[in-house]
């Protein structure tokens, strides 16, 4: 079933929740009706161009002022806010020993694909044309910083599964110096903080024996030190490093400033 929205600030463009909130009566269940002051604007406005977009669960059109923003200023600022909310980086997840080893085979090759992928991703953002708005500029220079983190985070973690001595100088290793220690040290040091890591986990697993019994398996494997190598980069050192990268929020102010770019939003939504 699709419903239709109109509104000036469509609060929720990403749920689309029928029960929306609406500055005017409904006209009937599924419809509501647009706002005189709604209507004034409209007037007002001599040179209006329509935007269709799509969100989550809405394809939505949107009317702008065209002597204000050009038709490219606000596709590009509707990929940075929708499109590009998570830019990932091309990059091998490792879970168990094959993978690591396939890593330490093929590190230059993923090194490669991954600075390629970088450099397009981080071009893309750069030549992005958006609304010349201080908001959405900060929101871009944001975003290109959080990329360039990504990829540095990145590459310091594929070559650690070759050598982890590079965590010790890496600046995602501050919070992070417990793994870096373990995974530069002998055998025993290794292993007990490996045990730790996996008692953490267990905590925070609905299967906590499932994650222990994992650990005791490996533990007695001939490629005992791989296991632990590939959880105390990835679960342990990795996770933590990772929470030190600072993240563009995207949250209910960005969606009202996308929103508010517009003189009216008609959404046409799938119920959730």
């Amino acid at each position: 079933m699709k419903i239709w929205i109109s509104s000036l600030l469509l609060l929720a463009v990403i749920s689309c929740k029928k029960d929306a909130e609406t500055s005017t009566n409904t006209v009937s269940k599924d419809s509501v009706s647009t706002t005189e002051n709604q209507t004034e604007s409209l007037k007002k406005v001599k040179n209006k161009q329509t935007f269709n977009f799509a969100t989550e669960l809405c394809e939505n059109k949107g009317q702008y002022d065209a002597d204000k923003y050009s038709q490219e200023e606000i596709e590009g600022t509707y990929k940075l806010w929708f499109e590009y909310s998570s830019l990932s980086l091309s990059k091998p997840s490792v879970f168990k020993p094959e993978t690591l080893q396939e890593v330490r085979r093929d590190k230059d090759k993923i090194l490669a694909k991954l600075d390629k992928d970088f450099a397009e991703k981080k071009k893309a953002l750069e030549s992005l044309k958006i609304v010349n708005d201080p908001y959405w500029q900060n929101i871009k220079d944001q975003k290109i910083q959080e990329l360039v983190l990504e990829y540095e985070f990145d590459k310091t973690e594929i070559m650690a599964f070759s050598d982890p001595s590079v965590l010790l100088n890496s600046k995602f290793s501050k919070n992070c110096e417990n793994f870096v220690r373990a995974l530069n040290s002998d055998e025993d040091v290794m292993i007990e903080e490996w045990r730790k890591l996996r008692i953490q986990m267990s905590k925070k697993n609905g299967n906590p024996e499932k994650i222990m019994d994992e650990f005791e398996n490996n533990l007695h494997a001939q490629n005992k030190n791989e296991y632990a190598m590939v959880d105390l980069i990835t679960f342990g050192w990795g996770n933590c490093a990772n929470n030190s990268i600072k993240r563009v929020e995207y949250d209910e102010k960005m969606i009202k400033a996308f929103n508010s770019l517009f003189i009216k939003i008609d959404s046409q939504c799938d119920e959730p």
